[in-house]
């Protein structure tokens, strides 16, 4: 594929557990375009989390390449890894990981302290992605002030707000309802739809059903990658498509 973000070439991690040492990834390859829409799937222990923390920048691998926009990740130094995943990718968390204390615009905006925006702009661009999810008439609440739909939002516009290469979503549906997680899906498409490229690590084959292409591990190998034949669309994009009919 064109516009190739993301190369993984034979990448290994070995975690040593007292006198045991444990294959995490045994030696997986794999190429992500910009503007994909990928899950990548797995049972526990499959290494679905050790790869998406490679991904993130997260963990360095053992041995093997990972090259992102053409740099070659695997091997810069902690300091640069850090400023490499602030500046490209954007994280979305099952359990939210949002600061009580602040607003949801303060959630948002504390990212970009470190992107050298002033506050006003900071403000405006935190604003701005709220808006983005739907939370424009939100933006003064606390955390505790919102449901669970409207938390995972937050986390959405603050992984937004430094326009990251890659959204990074971690079982971001695993403490929702299911009419809840249908909306944030929605999101997720919405954004692939503006030009972003997501990546969502799920086990539930119905939330991985949302994404065009899916990725599926077993114990720390690639088991199948294929483009998903069965869409879940939107409603905005159902509702389009009805209209056509």
């Amino acid at each position: 594929m064109d516009n190739q973000l993301i190369r993984i070439q034979d990448l290994k991690k070995i975690y040593v557990m007292g006198t045991e040492l444990v294959h995490a990834l045994n030696g997986v390859s794999l190429n992500i375009s910009e503007n994909e829409y990928v899950a990548l799937m797995g049972p526990s222990g499959s290494g679905k989390s050790t790869l998406m923390n490679l991904i993130g920048l997260l963990d360095s691998p053992t041995s093997g390449d990972y090259y992102f926009k053409d740099a070659h990740v695997s091997q810069m130094s902690d300091s640069e890894l850090a400023n490499f995943r602030n500046k490209e990718i954007g994280f979305v968390f099952q359990t939210f990981n949002l600061l009580p204390r602040l607003s949801a615009l303060d959630n948002v905006a504390l990212p970009l302290v470190y992107s050298g925006m002033n506050k006003r702009q900071r403000i405006e661009r935190a604003a701005d992605v709220l808006d983005t999810v739907g939370l424009g008439d939100r933006v003064h609440h606390k955390p505790n002030e919102l449901s669970g739909g409207q938390r995972q939002r937050v986390a959405i516009a603050r992984a937004l707000a430094n326009h990251p290469s890659i959204i990074l979503a971690d079982e971001p549906t695993g403490n929702l309802d299911t009419k809840t997680s249908v909306e944030i899906m929605d999101i997720f498409e919405k954004l692939h739809n503006r030009g972003n490229t997501v990546i969502v690590v799920t086990h539930e084959p119905d939330i991985a059903l949302h994404a065009h292409r899916i990725i599926k591990l077993r114990d720390g190998l690639l088991e199948s990658d294929e483009k998903n034949e069965n869409i879940i669309l939107s409603s905005d994009e159902a509702h389009r498509y009805n209209l056509h009919q």
